[in-house]
């Protein structure tokens, strides 16, 4: 069960939901780079359970860092570092090791990893292991921010309610903001209608989807490459490792299909001496290289799959039919605290990029 990615910066994530804790070992970090860990702790709450909205699962994730740091600066060698499970409650999942969850990878996972594999709360593959990409992502945005480079996000709808997107030119300032608000919106009247859809959807013994809109700015035209190994290519394959994620679109994205090229077409322009572009249906990238505007994404994230309402489902052992109502604790929209992993995921895909491109100035 491999759950790496990275070229030069490269990520491993391990534990499950259940088990004593999970983590990440990050190997390939430059040496010599002081990182915040209050700093870290304060992006990885972001995501933390808790809270009106969410999951009542208690967990601090506060991660403890094993290795790879010597008085606060990275040392050169991998950075490993925990975080316990101190809240568990896995007699809610002893029934669904032979009655498979509804769009939950129960079934799946028995198939390829046999009865003996862990899913206690999702085991492996539950949302939990987003903590570690937490990790991650907040050390590669502070080795971002050191070089002009800052990575945002914000909920862009939930269910029917939709918030304004980033402007053509985010700014660190805009970022922070939305950031530091219990819901990561621009607008707070669409969070307020974004906190309705999700209390209407838990009142019903139910779960809704939601959009999250991520943008990094400050990165340099002409980082990226053709075909393969594109800058979309890369954040599309790490993206799609949160779990949840069902879609991934840069710029217009889908939209693109129906415009013509008049509309869709960014014109150049000339400001203050530099090249950029008047719109940015592009996303800030074009031929899987950098444009030098800011690189715009969106990722679609479904319901929440456990819900109290009673679903069909199969018991394994008999192979005959059976009704399911799931017990446990569970958000009730998990693209709520998917909006830091969005911006995690994002952070660390393009230090990583940024570090194999180091050989033509690129870091």
């Amino acid at each position: 069960m491999s759950s790496d990615i990275g070229h030069k910066l490269k990520i491993s994530v391990f534990g499950q939901s259940h088990g004593r804790a999970i983590g990440v070992v990050i190997d390939g970090l430059p040496a010599g780079e002081a990182i915040d860990e209050e700093a870290l702790y304060t992006f990885m709450s972001r995501r933390a359970p808790g809270g009106a909205l969410a999951t009542k699962r208690k967990e601090a994730d506060r991660p403890v860092i094993l290795s790879g740091l010597m008085d606060g600066v990275t040392a050169g060698s991998p950075l490993c570092a925990v975080i316990e499970n101190t809240d568990v409650r896995s007699g809610d999942y002893v029934n669904l090791a032979d009655v498979p969850r509804p769009s939950h990878a129960d079934y799946t996972a028995r198939m390829r990893y046999g009865e003996a594999v862990d899913m206690r709360g999702s085991g492996h593959f539950s949302g939990r292991l987003t903590a570690p990409l937490c990790i991650a992502g907040g050390i590669a945005k502070q080795l971002l921010s050191r070089r002009g480079i800052f990575v945002g996000a914000h909920l862009l709808c939930v269910g029917g309610a939709s918030d304004e997107p980033f402007p053509l030119l985010p700014t660190r300032e805009l970022f922070d903001g939305v950031a530091r608000k219990p819901l990561p919106v621009l607008s707070d009247a669409a969070g307020a209608r974004m906190e309705d859809e999700i209390e209407q959807a838990r009142a019903e013994a139910d779960s809704v989807g939601g959009v999250i809109e991520c943008a990094a700015i400050g990165l340099p035209a002409g980082i990226g490459s053709p075909m393969f190994d594109g800058i979309e290519n890369r954040l599309a394959a790490a993206l799609f490792g949160i779990p949840a994620v069902k879609g991934v679109e840069f710029g217009a994205g889908f939209a693109a299909a129906k415009m013509r090229g008049s509309e869709h077409n960014d014109p150049y322009i000339v400001e203050n001496g530099r090249l950029r572009t008047a719109k940015n249906d592009a996303g800030g990238i074009i031929g899987g290289i950098t444009t030098g505007m800011p690189v715009v994404l969106r990722c679609a994230m479904k319901p929440t799959p456990s819900i109290s309402q009673p679903q069909r489902s199969v018991r394994l052992s008999t192979m005959e039919p059976e009704e399911l109502v799931i017990k446990g604790r569970h958000d009730p929209c998990v693209a709520l605290r998917a909006v830091p992993v969005v911006e995690a995921v994002t952070a660390f895909t393009i230090l990583d990029i940024l570090l194999e491109e180091n050989d033509h100035g690129a870091f």
